[in-house]
This record gives structure tokens, sequence and C-alpha cells, in this order.
């Protein structure tokens, strides 16, 4: 239930129903008022809200404002759990409960062994550099004050938005000092203030002005508005050519300082002084796999990567392969690759074709992959004469197994759709009901979503009613959380939210889903089910689920398995 479907009294009109089996509050009660009963959570008789909630306790109402829990600040509210940010940062500092020797209250003492309360008096007290002395300030009493209002002035202030005429940015250098020793820094021995200025200032004026014109335009919030214009400040004056475009990897680097990347990324993309001399993520991993093997076999492996990442134009000719294509191929093939490294072999050419038999498993999945991998690397090694012969000629592997698709666990399916994470039951019910894929749910837009109807890949898909209950939550949270994003993404994260063209990532529909459950695994539950409730009816999933005729035989062939006759009165009232 959002805020906005809380029902209010018939009376008044004003405050939510006492319960939810009456249509009145409990000062509109007939024959009273009546007085409302305590908080179920906390036990207040005050400030009643609704459901048997006091306004403090109930999730969707405007709670009080009070004073801290531990240093007794006034001005907290129910956000941070009743304590002001000084206390939270206190208590995320030390871990130590116990009783303050100085109040004889049980709460986080630091590193003297006292509380925040009575350490902020005794400075407070305290004349010029004189010792702390906390049980001596505190024995007449201690001075409360306002929450969130200390502020050590230490962090770098940016300027205020000004009306200035815009100017563009000066091209970059053409120039480029070379370094007779390059020097490794580090930026975590320092802080941000300590870090030299920029050799250029107008140059950095200006790009400070771009950066703040960029984020505007993105909506950014303070925070990455000002972590980006200290990445772009700190870069510039590491510069060793003043002027000249930054290297991808240098950026990098501002992880050290505890410093966002991707902001000051996008920033100097968008001013044109970014080169991206970053290495493919595919190239970084398959040099960790094979860094273990002897140099000969790794050379001619790096051949094979070549090709299979950027295939060849001239004969042999060779389209180039996906990367989730030479990921598979070097999985199944490392196992026995590393098994001839150990043996003494150090060059694939002195494998032969009894090795190739010796190293495959009997029969099998392990088989079939391990040939194929090995097929792969020797029958283009051989084309670009690498090798000699090709030791994989011949040798019959079989063919994969295909997996027979089963059900799912189906109370991990309820107890999914009913869970309070809003994500989650959104994107379960989607799977389930509709069976779409992971992929949709990743690049689903808000415009896709019109008159009860999802319009995708040129699909129309008519939503049914639990699905539209469980999406109407994600979009009033969505709205709640990031109500000035410019992505349009229907489902957003803390990270997508401030790149406008940024969709959630598959790690993201995996742990949404949460454990036990897959995007996949549902779907292909959700398909099975349609398939026995149609009797196998071809027709149906094609039109149903975007399959092709082929893939849908996979589904269709289960219908007369002894094992998974009948399930669609249990599937109905799991997914009802």
């Amino acid at each position: 239930m959002s805020r906005s479907r809380l029902r209010r009294c018939t009376t008044c009109r004003t405050n939510p129903v006492a319960m939810p089996q009456v249509d009145c509050c409990f000062t509109c009660w007939p024959g009273g008022p009546v007085t409302p009963p305590p908080c179920l959570r906390c036990g207040s008789r005050h400030g009643y809200f609704a459901a048997g909630l006091c306004a403090r306790c109930h999730p969707y109402a405007t709670p009080p404002v009070e004073s801290c829990r531990d240093c007794y600040a006034w001005g907290v509210t129910r956000l941070h759990n009743w304590r002001c940010h000084g206390c939270n940062t206190w208590r995320a500092k030390y871990a130590t409960v116990d009783h303050c020797p100085t109040c004889g209250r049980e709460v986080a003492l630091g590193a003297e062994g006292v509380c925040r309360l009575c350490r902020k008096q005794a400075t407070l007290v305290r004349t010029g550099r004189d010792k702390l002395d906390v049980i001596a300030a505190n024995r007449n009493g201690q001075q409360l004050f306002l929450a969130n209002m200390f502020s050590d002035g230490s962090r770098f202030q940016p300027k205020p938005p000004a009306v200035e005429p815009h100017r563009p940015l000066r091209p970059p250098v053409e120039h480029q000092q070379l370094l007779l020793f390059p020097a490794q820094r580090n930026l975590a021995a320092c802080g941000r203030a300590a870090m030299p200025p920029p050799p250029d200032q107008a140059l950095a004026d200006s790009l400070d002005r771009h950066t703040r014109t960029y984020a505007a335009a993105r909506r950014w919030g303070q925070k990455h508005t000002d972590e980006a214009r200290w990445g772009v400040r700190i870069l510039l004056g590491l510069q060793d050519t003043p002027g000249a475009p930054i290297n991808a990897t240098d950026v990098l680097q501002l992880r050290a300082a505890g410093l966002r990347t991707w902001t000051v990324l996008e920033v100097l993309t968008d001013a044109g002084l970014l080169i991206d001399d970053r290495p493919p993520a595919i190239d970084t991993w398959f040099h960790s796999q094979i860094e273990n093997l002897p140099q000969p076999m790794t050379t001619e492996l790096l051949t094979w990567f070549e090709v299979m990442r950027r295939g060849r134009p001239t004969s042999p000719r060779r389209r180039p392969r996906s990367e989730t294509t030479i990921r598979l191929h070097t999985r199944w093939a490392l196992p026995v690759l590393c098994a001839w490294a150990v043996s003494g072999r150090m060059t694939l050419r002195e494998i032969t074709k009894d090795d190739v038999l010796d190293a495959l498993p009997a029969s099998g999945n392990a088989r079939s992959t391990a040939g194929q991998g090995l097929k792969s690397i020797f029958r283009v090694l051989k084309e670009h004469k690498v090798l000699f012969a090709d030791p994989t000629r011949r040798v019959k592997t079989g063919e994969h197994e295909t997996r027979q698709p089963v059900p799912v666990d189906l109370n991990a399916i309820r107890k999914a759709l009913n869970s309070s994470n809003v994500a989650r039951a959104a994107v379960v019910a989607l799977i389930a009901f509709h069976g779409l894929r992971p992929g949709h749910i990743r690049r689903m837009k808000t415009t896709d979503l019109r008159d009860g109807r999802l319009h995708i890949d040129g699909r129309v898909i008519v939503l049914a009613e639990p699905v539209l209950i469980r999406l109407k939550r994600w979009l009033d949270y969505r709205d709640t959380q990031w109500p000035n994003t410019l992505n349009d993404h229907f489902f957003l994260h803390y990270r997508t939210a401030c790149r406008p063209d940024a969709a959630v990532g598959q790690r993201w529909i995996w742990l949404v889903t949460g454990e036990g459950l897959s995007g996949t695994a549902i779907r292909e539950d959700r398909i099975l089910n349609e398939a026995h409730a149609t009797d196998g009816d071809v027709r149906r999933l094609v039109d149903l689920f975007g399959l092709s005729v082929q893939a849908s035989t996979r589904y269709t062939a289960t219908v007369d398995h002894p094992g998974l006759i009948g399930p669609t009165a249990d599937r109905d009232s799991a997914t009802g």
C-alpha cells in the first residue's frame, strides 16, 4: 500500500481510518470520540495514526520532529533511526556501547571512553589549548544544541552558481611532454586539499564551469557534482603537460582518493579531453586465465584469441566471435591445457591425437564441451599455419545434452511475489505471469507501459491485474526515490538513476529475484505451465512468449512426461 492508497475517514476526510475493517477514525467514531489504543510497536498512547500504529512508527505517516536518542539534539526524524548525523557517524566509528562514566547513560563511547554529548560539552567550555577535562566540564550540566549544525569547514565548498556567459572550452594542446622517469603517484597518501593546484588556472576555471553545467543538465546531486569537480581539479594538477588530454587510466587512480570515476569520465568525454586507453575487459580476463601456462603455449593461445576477437578479412577469412563464445571455449579447453602444461608439454605443437583422446572425458557434456573448446583452438591455429596438423580432426566428441525444463519451487515464487521489496515483487511478477526475459526487463522503458498493456519487441502484452498492482507500487517508489531522474528506463537503482541512458545490469536482475530463484528458471516454469495448460499448443507458445517453433517443441515434448502431468492447478494458485 502506498501513501496515496491510504483509506481516509468517510466523515472528516482527513485522518486515516482507525483500522482496515471500519470506515472512520477514532475521533469520528459513532458515539465517540473514542480513545485510541496504544501503539502495537512502541506502546505510545499519543499520536495514533492507523492500523494499530502511531505516527512515529507507521511507515506512511509523517513522523514528528524529536530529539536525538544519543545526544538529545533537537531536529531529528525517523529517517536516520531518530539520531542526528553526528551520532550516526559516531556509532559507525566507535562500536563500543557501555555506560558513560560522566553521564551514566548506555551509549556508544569514543576513544576517550566517554559519549559524544559529554565530549561536545568539554570542547565547548575548553579555552585555548587547555587539556580536555570531560568530567569537570559536565559537572554543572550540559548545553544541548540543534541537530546537524556542526561542520569542520574542511570540505571543499563549491562556488555558488552564477549567471555567466558561455565560454567554449579551449582545445587541447597538440604537444606532449616526454618523461624520463614516470612517477607512480599514490593518491591515498594525502588528502584532497594537499593535491597540487592546476598550473593553468584559466583552463581549470573553464573546465569547472563546464562540469557544473554538465551536472546541472544531468540533474546530478550536490555530492556527485562536488566529486566530479574535485576529480577534474586533481587530474589537472597532476598533469605533466598542462592542457593535454587526460588518459582514462589516470582517471581510475581517483578511486584511491575516495572519488567516483564515472562522473569524471563523462565530463572529460563531453569536453573532448579524454583518451580512453583502458584495455577491454575480455582482454584482461583472457590474460589472467592463461598467465600460468608455458610461454610458447601462451603465444599460440594469444594468436587464437586475436583471430576470435577481431576476425580476419583476408584468407583464411573468419568472422569475429562474440565475447560469450570466447569465454565459453576458453573455459571448456582450459582444464585440458593446464593438465598438458603440468605434464611437461610446452607448446601445442607437441599434442597428438592420442593426447587429445586421453585428455577428453569418457562421455557426457564434459566430453562434448571440452572437445568443442579444443577443436576451436586447434582448427584456428591450423588454418593460420601456427600448427602443422590438427590433432582434433576426426575425433568424435558428441553433442551437447539438452536440459529438460523442470518446474521451480512454488513457495519461493509466492514469497517473492509477496515480498516487501517492491522491485523484487514487480520483476518476479513480470516473469512469472508473462514469461518476460531478463533482457526485456532491463530494456523496459516507462513509455512501454500504456493502458494496462506492455509494448515490447513488437508485441503487445495485456498485463494481469496482480502485475499491474505490483508495477504501480514500483512506480510510486521510483517517483519518490528519484523524482528528478532523466533516465526513462522502467527499473532503476541508485547508480543508473544519475545516468540518462544507463540500464540496470544482469547482476541486478539476479540479485533482485532473490536466492534460490533466477529469471530464466521462472520463465521456463511459466512456459512449461502454459504448454501443459494448452496440451502442447506450439502456436500459443510462439504468440505468447516470442519463441521459435523449434524452441517451443522443447516444452511441448514434456506434456506426456509422467512426472509433469497436471501441474496447472497448483501453478495457477501460486501466481493468482
